[in-house]
């Protein structure tokens, strides 16, 4: 006897999470809501608590207010830039990451792009293209002037560049001093030190925190090109290695160059960190990755992109944006680094 019941049917998609849901998980009015997501000048008068409560809430659910109603009623494009040097670079993956977390918040979408000068950031910021940039490690050809009033905010860069716009900037000479006193408290009174060429303000920062840490030790420094990638890095660091005088010790600024470092070692028959310890800057997945695990400095790179967005999203609300203090960054402790040798 043939079955009577009916064949089984696919689940219908979820249901996207509303305003409604999100305040009867916060405990609060639906107007409570919106007044939180509006972006207008009566929003700002619901508590922090209250607040923190709607957003913690809405994180919970998944919940994304409607943006395009609220861009039009604001006149804008509901699009910000982030403007980064290299998009290879694996420590912008980790800004990205908290870029597009905050921005979501906000109601915003996020361009990334790389390769952009001061003359094309200025046309960017006079088109309806996007409602704000954010500029992430310029190097000194991106720093032209921006238009007056360019809602704009910077990352990882020199406040006194910026024209006033503000900044959020990353305690990187504390990490390179956590990284040299590291490694002299293991002995090594040589060090070398695969320095970046470029002009951004983040290496300059590095380059005059190395040398202010080794005061009284051996320096032995080469040059990289960093957007040439590893196989840059393992030039340099063939040519560091292979000197009579070579270091047993070496400080990379970012973890890219420390992996080029590690095949140039390799290639000479030196053993990490038998016979030369290593230290990188970033603290990106690869880090983790490498034989031995590296010792890096972890500099916060999602923790730089929710407060980018937060400060921007704040200049687009007619908000005042207060000061962000240097996000701190550690050192991470690895197997990379060893005794110096006797």
């Amino acid at each position: 006897m043939a079955s009577s019941a009916e064949p089984p049917t696919a689940p219908g998609p979820a249901r996207r999470p509303t305003g409604r849901d999100v305040a009867q998980l916060a405990g609060v009015s639906q107007a409570t809501v919106s007044l939180v997501f509006s972006g207008s000048e009566a929003g700002h008068r619901v508590s922090d608590a209250t607040r923190q409560r709607v957003l913690e809430a809405a994180r919970g659910l998944g919940y994304r207010p409607q943006a395009a109603g609220r861009q039009l009623r604001l006149g804008r494009s509901g699009l910000a830039l982030l403007a980064v040097p290299n998009l290879q670079g694996p420590f912008f993956g980790r800004v990205l990451a908290g870029v597009h977390e905050e921005a979501a918040r906000h109601g915003l979408e996020v361009v990334v792009s790389s390769g952009w000068s001061a003359a094309t950031l200025a046309e960017a910021a006079t088109t309806s293209r996007f409602d704000g940039l954010l500029i992430c490690s310029p190097d000194d050809s991106q720093l032209g002037a921006l238009p007056a009033g360019t809602p704009a905010v910077f990352l990882d860069a020199d406040p006194a560049s910026s024209g006033g716009a503000p900044t959020v900037e990353l305690d990187v000479a504390g990490g390179m001093a956590a990284a040299v006193a590291h490694l002299a408290a293991l002995g090594h009174r040589r060090l070398g030190h695969l320095r970046s060429t470029h002009s951004a303000y983040t290496f300059r920062v590095r380059q005059a925190a190395f040398e202010a840490a080794v005061h009284g030790l051996e320096v032995i420094e080469v040059g990289v090109t960093l957007n040439r990638g590893e196989a840059a890095a393992r030039v340099a660091a063939t040519e560091l290695l292979s000197r009579p005088d070579r270091p047993h010790a070496v400080v990379c600024d970012d973890d890219v160059v420390a992996s080029g470092l590690y095949q140039a070692a390799a290639d000479l028959g030196l053993g990490i960190p038998a016979d030369v310890s290593v230290v990188g800057i970033d603290n990106v997945s690869v880090a983790a990755l490498l034989t031995p695990p590296l010792t890096t400095v972890d500099l916060p790179g999602e923790e730089l992109g929710r407060a980018g967005v937060a400060a921007l999203a704040a200049r687009l609300d007619g908000r005042e944006v207060a000061p962000v203090a240097p996000l701190e960054t550690s050192l991470i402790v690895r197997s990379s680094t060893g005794p110096a040798r006797l």
